[in-house]
């Protein structure tokens, strides 16, 4: 649920949504762009700021002609992390890894990296061409934070609840997802809330829905950002098509009370699923 009044440690965590435009291909820019918003005071109240997928290049990187991926440990990265220590941030970013490029996200707390996520399913169909510019991670992980333990998956990696199934079993209470999503698909914006609600009510955690804004090319980003609580409600919402920052106190506590009323997530049953994850393998079933 929404809180107003005083926030315990560790169990009411107040959430920052930075639903904002980017400059294609203007790392420095855009580098920018997040310093501001991190240095608002809605934001400075704020104990996680989450911004949009690939935040620090913009989405339409073939029109690109210069390389604007960074390292981890360039200073894009790294100085945003010990500029803004007192808050913590997920922003996304084209990743320089030592031979691939990535769409990543970092979590940064505490004035450093304390977990990367590497999008697991880049789409490859319609205009979306991002096999062209990067290479799938290899890995899922829920990693802890100060406020609790959380997972990432970046725009297309929430079309596979297998993803989010995995994140959960491996402790995410929170459930962060950054997005680059466009008026493409006329009823996109339904789906989207059909997903995370999903996830909320079946997996019985927060979800939080960070899309940007702006244009670039035929590409409408339409906003929409959002806050799923473990009901399937959602508590918080960004107005659409423009930049804004919207906060919202979540009370973690609400996971285990959800949890223990309905214990669907204790009822995974790994090893059933090993056994038949297996079988699909012997059969051929992985691409």
């Amino acid at each position: 649920m929404a809180t107003d009044g005083g926030r315990a440690p560790g169990e009411v965590v107040r959430l920052a949504l930075a639903q904002i435009d980017c400059a294609l291909g203007d790392v420095a820019e855009n580098a920018r762009r997040v310093r501001q918003a991190l240095a608002a005071p809605t934001a400075r109240s704020a104990d996680i700021v989450v911004f949009p997928e690939l935040t620090l290049t913009g989405y339409s990187l073939g029109h690109v002609g210069e390389d604007v991926s960074r390292a981890v440990a360039d200073a894009e990265i790294a100085d945003l992390a010990t500029e803004t220590d007192r808050t913590a941030f997920v922003v996304g970013f084209a990743e320089a890894g030592q031979v691939h490029t990535y769409n990543s996200a970092v979590y940064v707390e505490g004035g450093r990296v304390l977990h990367l996520h590497r999008k697991l399913y880049l789409p490859n169909y319609d205009i979306w061409e991002e096999r062209k510019h990067f290479t799938p991670g290899s890995a899922m992980r829920a990693f802890d934070t100060g406020f609790g333990r959380m997972a990432i998956l970046l725009c297309s990696d929430a079309w596979q609840p297998a993803l989010a199934a995995l994140a959960v079993q491996d402790g995410a209470r929170v459930l962060i997802v950054p997005a680059n999503s466009t008026v493409r698909r006329p009823d996109i914006e339904e789906q989207w809330r059909d997903i995370t609600r999903f996830y909320a009510r079946m997996f019985q955690l927060f979800v939080v829905f960070v899309n940007r804004v702006g244009s670039e090319g035929e590409l409408h980003f339409w906003g929409g950002s959002h806050v799923v609580d473990p009901w399937g409600e959602i508590i918080a919402e960004a107005p659409p098509n423009a930049e804004h920052l919207l906060t919202v106190d979540i009370d973690l506590k609400d996971v285990r009370r959800r949890r223990r009323d309905i214990p669907l997530v204790k009822e995974a049953r790994l090893g059933l699923i090993n056994r038949e994850v297996e079988r699909l393998l012997d059969e051929g079933g992985d691409l």
